[in-house]
Formats: C-alpha cells, structure tokens, sequence
C-alpha cells in the first residue's frame, strides 16, 4: 500500500514510522526541506535507540527507513492510496491543501485528517468527490499510543470507513469509531479531568500538587491534571478547551478556566517554557513542589473529596457522549485507556462505583451550586431507575 502523509513534525512523523512499519511504503511530505530532513534524522536516532534497547534489529532498521521516502512537491503523493494530513489546526488551509490534493490522486484514494477537533465535514466539503474524506487521529507520539479515532464524516461511504478501520487495525493500532463531533471522544470526555481540577483551585479548595496527589494516589491517573497540563502545554489545552467551549454553543459543561487562561498569557506553558503550574529545570525536569502541610484526616478526607469530584465529571462525561451516540461504550472505554492512559474505562468505573453513587454525586454538586454545569446525564438518571449497568 502506498500512504502519503501530509507534515512532517512530531505527528506526521509518527504516523509515517507506524505506517512503514507496517509495511507500507510512504511518502513524507512537506514545503520546508530543513524540516524533512529534521524528520529524517528524528526517525535515525528513534531507530536506533529501539536496537540499543533490544527491541529491533538492524535489518528491521533498514527496512522501515526504506519504506519511506521524503518530498517536498504534494504531487509526489498521487500514487497514494490513503493520505493522511498532519497540519497546523487551521480549516482554511487545511481545505486548501486537500482541495489542491484532490487534483493529483486517484478517484479511489481516500483523503484523511489527523485533525483532533475541526469538523470532518467541513474538510470534507472542499473536496469534489467529500465521500473519500474521513478523520484518522492518532496521539502523539504515535508510534507508543495504541489508539486511533476514525471519524467518519456525514458525506464519507460506507467503504471508505470500513477500508480506513481495516487498515489502522492492519497497522496494530486499537480502533475507535467516533461521531464528528466537537473533541471527538478523548478530546471531550476529558474535559472535566482539566476543568473541574482547575475549578477546584479556583475555589480554594486545593493547591495544584494536592489536586495531583489526589487524582494519582486515589484514582491511579499516571500525571495529575496540572502536572499533565504542564506536559501538554497550557497554550495548547487552553485552545483545545476554548474551540470545544465555542463548538458546543457555549455548553457551561466546558467552560474554560480563567486560570488556565492567565497562565497561558503570561507564558507559563509549562515544562516547554521551564514554568507553569510547577517550576522546571533546563531539562524540563520538575523542580518539587510539596502539597499544602495539613493533618493525615484532614489530608484523606480533602483527597477523597477531589478525587470523586473529578470522576464523577468524568463518568457523566462518557455517560453522555454514549447518550448522544458519539461512539460505543467499549470506544468510549477503550478510548480514555488506550488513548490518555487512564487507569479504568470511565464507565465500567461507573459500574464499579454504582451508577446510584454516580447519580447521587452530581445531584449533591447540583444541589450546591445550581449550574447546568453540574447536570446529570439523562442516561445514568434512566440507568439507575432501571437498575442497569454499563457492561
């Protein structure tokens, strides 16, 4: 199979070495030489450190270097039998591109977007035959995560989502089928692990380590929400937070926090800057921050408070998007596992928690703060009337 991949930074990288290490043969392109060739190099010394740690040999090496090639003309991609985009998250150009891309491929060649919350379907209207267009995202970095969302648009075929599934599954990546809507899955139920920590601290109630504490030592999560947004990027969450914020006609459920906001102007964008919630060193290693000293009572009873708050967020989350069809539950699940590595799919944690303790939790958030906000999903109100679980 012949795949040309659209950008050459971390992403588009990536899912070049996933796709030739699978035995395709790909086209890598991009207007900026320099860049192929950072590329290039990139992908020798990530090789190279997978021999050094055993886990693949030099002929293996070879092999996957000699499946891709590096251009820097979009033409050089009409062979192609899937093209994958990984551009800047801007719908104007990426329309133009693939607009420009469509002139040079076969009629069969399905068109797809790396993108991780613009509209397929307006990608997809720029294009004369939309029906070959669908979204593949994958996360960064994409040859470790074992996650890809396929996202059809409301134009895309039947075949063009059953060959696109087939194929990412053939590259051994987890597949989850996701409605296009905003965020997608990962990039909407994980809201809540972001805004309702940060909510949290706009309250007063915790600092950013206690809130992290929590989260990991309670719930298993490998990075706290500040310690992860400092990973990310607060430039980068923030806007992610803001485009779902706007894309769902201002739903109180994702508003953006004014801290996260404040941090972003004042260029504390975390371990990339040296500062955000937490201070790092030239290497991008975190420089300790304690949580607030109180007593071990205290201290459980705060931590267990944080804890359930945010996962209740969470499990309402993927109650609602399964509510509104936005994929399956075994997507949804496998999605926030494969995708964000949490510890549990969000709603079979709903059923190890009782869907009544999940009910009973957003009624009591409600009840204090009377904000939409807080509502709970009708599904879980429906499920728990009906004594059902998830699986």
């Amino acid at each position: 199979m012949n795949v040309g991949i659209i950008g050459s930074g971390t992403m588009g990288s990536g899912i070049a070495q996933v796709a030739a290490t699978a035995g395709c043969h790909v086209k890598l392109y991009d207007t900026n030489q320099a860049a192929l060739d950072k590329a290039k190099a990139a992908l020798e010394k990530i090789l190279s450190r997978l021999i050094e740690k055993g886990r693949i040999d030099t002929v293996e090496k070879e092999r996957i270097q000699s499946n891709i090639s590096y251009v820097d003309s979009l033409k050089a991609l009409s062979d192609s039998n899937l093209t994958i985009e990984a551009i800047i998250e801007n719908l104007e150009i990426k329309k133009k591109v693939f607009s420009e891309l469509e002139s040079y491929v076969a009629n069969d060649c399905i068109i797809a977007s790396n993108t991780s919350s613009l509209s397929i379907a307006s990608i997809a209207a720029s294009l004369e035959k939309p029906e070959r267009c669908i979204g593949i995202h994958f996360f960064n970095p994409a040859p470790l995560m074992k996650l890809v969302e396929v996202i059809p648009a409301i134009q895309t075929s039947k075949e063009v989502l059953e060959t696109s599934v087939q194929m990412i599954a053939d590259w051994k990546k987890v597949v989850a089928v996701a409605k296009d809507t905003p965020g997608f899955i990962v990039n909407r139920v994980a809201r809540p692990f972001y805004g309702e920590s940060l909510r949290i601290y706009e309250e007063g109630i915790a600092d950013f380590a206690t809130i992290d504490r929590s989260l990991k030592t309670l719930g298993g999560f490998r990075m706290g929400p500040f310690e992860l947004m400092d990973f990310i990027g607060n430039d980068v969450n923030y806007t992610v937070t803001e485009t779902v914020f706007t894309a769902f006609y201002f739903d109180p459920r994702y508003k953006p926090a004014f801290t996260q906001k404040r941090f972003a102007e004042a260029g504390y964008l975390g371990r990339k800057s040296g500062k955000g919630y937490y201070d790092y060193d030239d290497n991008g290693k975190l420089i300790q921050r304690h949580p607030e000293l109180v007593s071990e009572s205290q201290n459980n009873e705060l931590s267990e408070k944080i804890f359930n708050r945010v996962l209740v967020m969470l499990i309402n989350e993927a109650a609602d998007a399964l509510f509104l069809n936005i994929a399956s539950a075994e997507d949804i699940d496998n999605a926030m596992t494969k995708g964000v590595n949490y510890p549990k799919g969000l709603l079979a944690w709903a059923d190890e928690k009782g869907i009544d303790w999940c009910v009973s939790k957003l009624d009591e958030l409600y009840d204090e703060y009377h904000e939409d906000r807080y509502r709970c999903s009708p599904l879980l109100r429906k499920m728990n009337r009906e004594n059902k679980t998830f699986f």
